[in-house]
């Protein structure tokens, strides 16, 4: 599928599962995201609840630049800083140290998609798989 803008516009729901292998827990997050902006760039805003281990649950939020190019779809974070690319296969990375974070995404499903998160490293071992629906 050749992702657009006008594609992943609106609003989604997310169903995380979080696997910490590195702590030893697992969690979840819940929530929504929402992409605004167009036609070539959308800021993606991520907010919900997360819950890790038996701790209590937080508030949490992150948001990012979502690029439309011939090439494919770019990532950047807030600050303009290159995130990464999703390739014709749905995968990405990006080296962050001596981390280095793997995605897969998966549009197969659509109108619902998942992007699954493998994140390796000295200080890091997890796993994200989030589920997006349309609410």
């Amino acid at each position: 599928m050749e992702l657009t803008a006008e594609d992943v516009a609106g609003r989604w729901q997310i169903a995380r599962q979080i696997d910490d292998r590195r702590a030893g827990e697992a969690g979840t997050f819940a929530g929504t995201a929402e992409f605004t902006g167009g036609p070539v760039e959308l800021r993606y805003l991520e907010e919900g609840e997360l819950t890790m281990g038996g701790r209590a649950p937080l508030r949490a939020a992150r948001s990012y630049v979502w690029r439309f190019t011939p090439a494919g779809v770019e990532l950047y974070f807030d600050d303009g800083r290159f995130f990464h690319a999703i390739g014709a296969d749905g995968r990405g990375e990006h080296p962050c140290g001596e981390d280095l974070y793997r995605v897969r995404y998966d549009f197969s499903g659509w109108p619902a998609w998942q992007a699954e998160w493998r994140v390796v490293g000295p200080r890091k071992d997890y796993v994200l798989r989030s589920r997006y629906t349309r609410p």
